[in-house]
């Protein structure tokens, strides 16, 4: 089945709720206009139940089908609200109205996206079963898929499968791809704390340099994946921040270092971990420093269970066509908080192509306009497909 041809009908309305949302961009929780927004559409949609609060700012429509018979099937589809704290550079007519703020992710085109699709499952309600639409705060680092699964989520509304989507610079417009499996790494973030002892840059010898410290540990923490990870497997260790001294001429008593850590297995997540704080400390010892690592962990692996992402794609394949569809693409090292849900309840996580657009993340993205048919008809798809009437 190709694109449904009710929701191509109101293709022009679901993008003009896009480029509002994209206007007007909101951060972490901090997203009362946008699940306003939301909650008063699916209103207007008529759906069952609409209820607001879930995990702080979190929006929960509930959908029931026309047709209900036997044991009664629950699935939840999720999209993303929340937007990034980057100035916009695009020079878009929508362009973002809020100085420092932007979406540069398109959670903007995901949030209209399931809007259409629920706006066409309440108006036709052609399957057996109830339809769950989430729209969550707080993805970009606010862990809000978490916290909608922390207030109940899954078991207030029944959901016994839940999928998610995300749209994907560089794959060609309204392709999909998806994996079964480790399809987005685990983020765990770390801080390094180094003291040794302040002194004269020209007599080094009676100091402890706290620079040098720390720059043997940006080289060495390299080989823990080069050395320590079997090549077979994926992990990645980024230390992205270096503070340390004032000026040319005084060896710093302080340092501190922040770095990310990426990995696609929970053994490999436990191995980095662990060899990060041997290194670290050791490499202080070594110079007569002290070090203090804090390490935290972040959202976990984003994987795929094997029905559901089969499933998916065969969805996706009955939208575009089984030549548009990856079934088997190369796990990314980027993090996923709908990994949260994929721990609480089966399901799949699928990438829509957004064509050769600016990458996630920077200042000029723009989300596709035109995958706002597909996305919006994959996600109806399966709900007729997962419950036929």
């Amino acid at each position: 089945m190709p694109i449904v041809n009710r929701i191509a009908d109101f293709h022009s309305e679901i993008t003009a709720w896009s480029h509002d949302i994209h206007s007007h961009p909101e951060l972490l929780y901090d997203v009362h206009r946008t699940a306003a927004t939301v909650a008063e559409k699916l209103k207007a949609f008529g759906c069952d139940e609409v209820v607001t609060g879930i995990g702080r700012t979190g929006v929960v429509g509930v959908i029931r089908g026309a047709k209900a018979g036997g044991e009664t099937k629950v699935i939840g589809m999720r999209a993303d609200m929340d937007a990034l704290p980057i100035e916009e550079q695009t020079g878009l007519p929508y362009k973002s109205t809020v100085p420092g703020k932007m979406h540069a992710c398109g959670h903007d085109g995901h949030t209209a996206m399931l809007l259409g699709a629920a706006k066409y499952l309440a108006e036709t309600r052609n399957f057996a079963g109830t339809a769950v639409v989430i729209f969550q705060p707080a993805e970009e680092g606010g862990a809000g898929g978490k916290a909608m699964v922390d207030d109940g989520l899954m078991t207030r509304f029944g959901i016994q499968e839940v999928y998610g989507m995300h749209n994907y610079p560089g794959i060609p417009t309204g392709e999909f791809a998806l994996r079964t499996g480790p399809l987005m790494a685990a983020a765990d973030h770390f801080m390094i704390e180094l003291e040794g002892k302040g002194g004269h840059a020209a007599r080094p010898h009676i100091a402890i340099d706290t620079v040098l410290v720390g720059a043997q540990i940006v080289t060495q923490v390299q080989s823990i994946v080069s050395r320590n990870v079997d090549p077979l497997e994926s992990a990645v260790v980024s230390i992205c921040m270096f503070q340390a001294g004032t000026t040319d001429n005084v060896i710093p008593q302080t340092a501190l270092l922040r770095g990310t850590v990426r990995s696609l297995t929970p053994e490999v997540r436990d191995l980095v971990q662990g060899r990060l704080a041997h290194m670290v400390e050791g490499i202080a010892a070594l110079h007569g420093a002290k070090a203090k690592l804090t390490y935290h962990r972040g959202y976990p692996v984003t994987s795929n269970h094997a029905d559901q992402a089969a499933f998916a794609a065969s969805v996706a394949s009955e939208v575009v066509g089984s030549s548009k569809v990856n079934p088997d693409v190369a796990p990314v090292m980027g993090a996923e908080d709908f990994s949260f849900m994929l721990l609480e309840r089966p399901g799949a996580f699928i990438f829509i192509g957004n064509g050769d657009s600016a990458g996630l993340h920077h200042p000029a993205y723009n989300f596709n306009d035109d995958i706002i048919p597909i996305g919006a008809s994959y996600w109806a798809r399966l709900v007729e497909r997962a419950m036929p009437a």
